[in-house]
């Protein structure tokens, strides 16, 4: 059958032999680009609009799966959200969550055996989103395909999915350079903690200072009930949400007790507030 891919692999080997395998597995399938990071993914996905995306896991600057996630929150409406087969190196505990969550991986140096029967999966798959209404990739659940997505990246990217991490200590103060001093901000007076650039913005009500640890380190040490993720740069304490209110395109927006702010939820945390 007839369909379009992208390429998302950061070693030109390796993905020239992806799309030399592909050319035997799929003739049909039209490769619309190759790139070499999770930006270009993101972008050249958005611009080609491809059914299947073959996303490496560990790509400089953005991750693969950073990359299908920024995809989830941006993807147009009007046309259905790709495929996506991520492609990494050998790790027993991403293939793992891989398995638990049935997401479709390749290991690399890609074999012809396996890339056989991933094509053919998403031959199936495209032909049950063809089918028309009422019909998904997983027909048996009933789920609509991009919730069905979402679900599957949100527990890929809870912290240690695909690693294993230590447990950390959980986190009590928040250490911040302010000019010559030092200044202590306990966890609890915290409302929101903001990726800005190379910085992390920690908002209380009185103020905010920065801190140059990136924010997926800071997760692990966070109360998961008490702290909620609402945008891939965003986590909000959920104790100080005062009100979300839905647009009329049916995005959420949120504010925060003692902040002037209104924080956008993304697609891929909407569910928290499903109640609305």
């Amino acid at each position: 059958m007839k369909a379009s891919a992208l390429i998302a692999e950061d070693e030109p080997l390796l993905a020239l032999a992806l799309k030399t395998e592909l050319a035997q597995a799929w003739p049909d399938l039209s490769i619309l680009a190759s790139v070499g990071d999770g930006q270009q993914a993101v972008s050249q996905s958005l611009a080609l609009m491809p059914d299947v995306l073959f996303l490496d896991i560990r790509m400089p600057g953005q991750t693969g799966l950073e990359a299908a996630a920024e995809l989830a929150e941006e993807w147009p409406a009007s046309g259905p959200f790709p495929l996506i087969v991520f492609v990494t190196a050998y790790d027993q505990y991403a293939l793992q969550a891989f398995e638990a969550q049935a997401v479709d991986y390749l290991l690399k140096p890609v074999q012809a055996l396996r890339l056989r029967q991933t094509v053919l999966r998403l031959q199936q798959q495209l032909q049950w989103r063809a089918s028309g209404p009422g019909t998904d990739h997983v027909p048996r659940s009933g789920a609509d395909p991009l919730e069905h997505t979402l679900h599957q990246l949100r527990q890929l990217m809870a912290p240690g999915a695909l690693t294993a991490v230590p447990v950390a200590e959980p986190l009590t103060l928040i250490q911040a350079g302010v000019g010559s001093q030092i200044r202590f901000v306990p966890v609890d007076e915290v409302l929101a903690f903001e990726a800005a650039d190379k910085y992390v913005r920690v908002l209380t009500a009185d103020g905010e200072v920065l801190i140059r640890t990136p924010l997926k380190e800071l997760l692990p040490r966070l109360s998961a009930q008490r702290f909620w993720q609402i945008h891939r740069g965003t986590v909000v304490n959920a104790t100080a949400i005062d009100r979300v209110e839905r647009d009329h395109q049916g995005r959420l927006h949120l504010r925060l007790t003692g902040r002037t702010e209104t924080w956008t939820v993304s697609r891929l945390y909407a569910h928290r507030f499903k109640a609305m």
